[in-house]
């Protein structure tokens, strides 16, 4: 799941119609309705048929592999092809939508070869199309499971080539420079608002007739129709971040399709938490592992020059802030970038302790009075924006169509001022990320009750670290109590999000898992990784 903070990450009350009881009829409670007007257990009934009439279709048509297409900037040992499935899973026999399908062929002897191994990578709105390219970009891990595994990637509904949605145009989204200031002010959060129901609005003018269907439920779905596309009776997946969560729906709604199950970064899956409560969490989460990397800064002052103390780190980051909210700073061909895109760049500070050496390097450039390379970090050039764009808009379709989000602004702004006094890290920018959800048009759904009897599903691995920032280690708890066929490899006092392929226990673990059937116990520890080393000063204009 990605972070809040970036808008273009995460997250209970339900808003259900009243279904009409005729005049004749005793008075009693009506079942809860859904916003297009079905009942919601009569709609969940039409659901599960449409996804099995789908299923059924896919798997008579399979997928016919081809070259992919340029625009995905793939190798020629990567195949392509589609997939189609309902857009409404209630309307099978309606609109459809083909998702963009990639799969790089396992590399090892006939004889040990396992079938398709799916992946997610996080989100919602991030383009799964490189998964095949894991086992030669990364290596270690993937490699491995390549020999075995077939891998198989694809653009969930909205993302890429699978039925892009755009709520605006990418030109207009975000001219820069512009601000985040570190205390708002009243104007200030209400441009925000208004910039949130603007977004919200474009949403509902552009995609008013699919906003409803792009749920973590409905790509749930999708990923079983994608396995019966690959003619497979059960499923091999692994989903990080945002992806741990689709999986956990996934074994919910299709248990008896699991074969293997990786939950990596896993989210908070209780539908209290799904959204809002969720966002909440991960700025205290992320504001601790801010503390981490300028703490590790601070320890490499030799290096960077930037202050023996978390502290003395704080003030050039935020007189960084300051001057690029002065006058903007200069990116890359000629584009500008403010305080708000400073933010969003450092935001990677949460996420994985090899960017550390990077940021720290432009910092410490900055500090010694060349603001460059923090602006080349600051300011992406204009494809990267429209990706962004697209990332955003399925972002918002799925997350602001489950789960509750308050309406009130009176409800977000006391909760992140309260919230902002001990983490100022990213929770405005959080709360930027999020609030078209309190102005959303479209039909919002109850979140699935994730959760599985004894012996419905077959072992389940997750993996999560102590410190992770985007999903915090709570919420792989929870899931693990929740499963009760899972084992759960903690990361120990580390906070890189995503386990797999960087820590060489966790790694041996996730081997044994999906190449000889073998699951920890359980629980299972590892150490954290080792630290990373400071770089060069240069570094920063790598």
């Amino acid at each position: 799941m990605r972070p809040v903070a970036i808008r273009g990450t995460l997250a209970a009350l339900v808003i259900t119609a009243t279904a009409v009881v005729p005049a004749a009829a005793a008075p009693a409670p009506a079942p809860p309705a859904s916003p297009g007007g079905l009942p919601l257990p009569m709609r969940a009934a039409r659901e599960a048929v449409g996804a099995a009439r789908a299923a059924e279709a896919a798997a008579a048509a399979g997928i016919h592999w081809r070259t992919c297409p340029e625009s995905e900037e793939l190798p020629s040992t990567v195949e392509c092809g589609r997939v189609t499935v309902p857009l409404d899973y209630a309307e099978p026999g309606g609109r459809k939508i083909r998702l963009a399908v990639s799969r790089k062929r396992a590399t090892g002897p006939a004889a040990q070869r396992r079938g398709p191994l799916l992946h997610n990578p996080g989100g919602p709105g991030v383009d799964g199309m490189n998964f095949p390219l894991y086992g030669t970009t990364r290596g270690g891990v993937w490699k491995k499971l390549n020999r075995a595994y077939d891998f198989v990637g694809h653009a969930p509904r909205g993302t890429g080539r699978s039925a892009p949605l755009l709520c605006r145009d990418p030109a207009e989204a975000d001219r820069g420079p512009s601000r985040s200031p570190r205390v708002p002010s009243e104007a200030y959060k209400r441009r925000m608002r208004e910039e949130a129901a603007a977004f919200a609005r474009a949403c509902a003018h552009e995609h008013r007739g699919r906003l409803g269907h792009f749920t973590t439920a409905d790509n749930a779905r999708d990923l079983d129709v994608l396995r019966a596309a690959l003619h497979r009776r059960r499923t091999d997946f692994v989903g990080t971040s945002w992806g741990s969560y689709l999986g956990a729906v996934y074994a919910t709604l299709f248990p008896d399709r699991v074969r293997h199950l990786v939950l990596d970064g896993v989210v908070d899956p209780r539908p209290g938490r799904i959204w809002y409560r969720n966002a909440l969490a991960q700025n205290e989460s992320f504001q601790r592992r801010w503390r981490d990397f300028t703490s590790w800064t601070a320890a490499h002052h030799s290096v960077y020059g930037l202050g023996r103390s978390a502290e003395a780190v704080q003030r050039t980051f935020d007189r960084a802030r300051d001057t690029f909210d002065g006058h903007g700073v200069g990116g890359w061909a000629g584009r500008r970038a403010g305080s708000r895109q400073l933010l969003r760049s450092y935001h990677d500070a949460g996420y994985s302790d090899e960017s550390w050496p990077r940021l720290a390097a432009a910092l410490a450039e900055f500090h010694e009075g060349d603001p460059r390379p923090l602006a080349g970090l600051a300011a992406p050039g204009p494809r990267a924006a429209a990706q962004e764009e697209n990332s955003d808009s399925v972002y918002s379709a799925v997350q602001c169509s489950e789960g509750h989000w308050p309406r009130d602004w009176s409800r977000w702004d006391r909760d992140n001022t309260t919230t902002a006094r001990r983490a100022p890290f990213q929770t405005w920018e959080n709360v930027r990320a999020n609030l078209p959800c309190a102005y959303w048009k479209g039909r919002r759904s109850r979140p699935v009750d994730v959760r599985a009897a004894p012996g419905e599903l077959p072992p389940v691995l997750l993996l999560a670290s102590t410190r992770d920032a985007a999903t915090p280690y709570g919420g792989a708890v929870e899931t693990w109590k929740r499963l009760p066929s899972a084992s759960l490899v903690t990361e120990k006092g580390a906070g890189t999000h995503g386990v797999a392929g960087g820590n060489d226990c966790a790694d041996r673990h996730l081997a044994a898992y999906l190449l000889h059937d073998r699951a920890p116990g359980r629980a299972a520890d590892c150490p954290a990784r080792p630290a990373p080393r400071p770089l060069p000063r240069d570094a920063s204009s790598q």
